[in-house]
């Protein structure tokens, strides 16, 4: 069974290529992706790996958590599933114009 791994903490330094090399040394790495911002296309310092076998996945974390990747400590932990996103939220209360200004989300107090 497939087993997604969350790694952070990663140097910006860090390819898909080298994060894929790094656990390949462990087990079959089916896939691998570097998180990055979508204006600048710059990492984010975290991406996921998955892997084929949740043996591999385990000891992939085990043995790789907290070591040294370029000039950076990896972080290696199971990813977590993302919570279902509910296209049917309501509005939230905007002051100040909306988008284009003001405080998002702000709360008065009448105390």
């Amino acid at each position: 069974m497939k087993k997604k791994i969350f790694v952070g903490n990663l140097s910006w330094k860090v390819t898909d290529d080298i994060l894929r090399s790094v656990f390949e040394k462990i087990g079959k790495v089916v896939s691998v992706k570097i998180i990055t911002d979508q204006y600048t296309g710059k990492s984010k310092g975290f991406g996921f790996v998955e892997m084929e076998s949740s043996e591999d996945a385990d000891k992939a974390i085990r043995e790789l958590n907290e070591t040294a990747v370029l000039d950076r400590n990896i972080r290696v932990s199971l990813a977590q599933e993302r919570s279902e996103r509910s296209g049917n939220r309501e509005p939230r209360e905007s002051h100040g114009g909306g988008r284009s200004g003001g405080f998002r989300n702000a709360r008065t107090s009448n105390m």
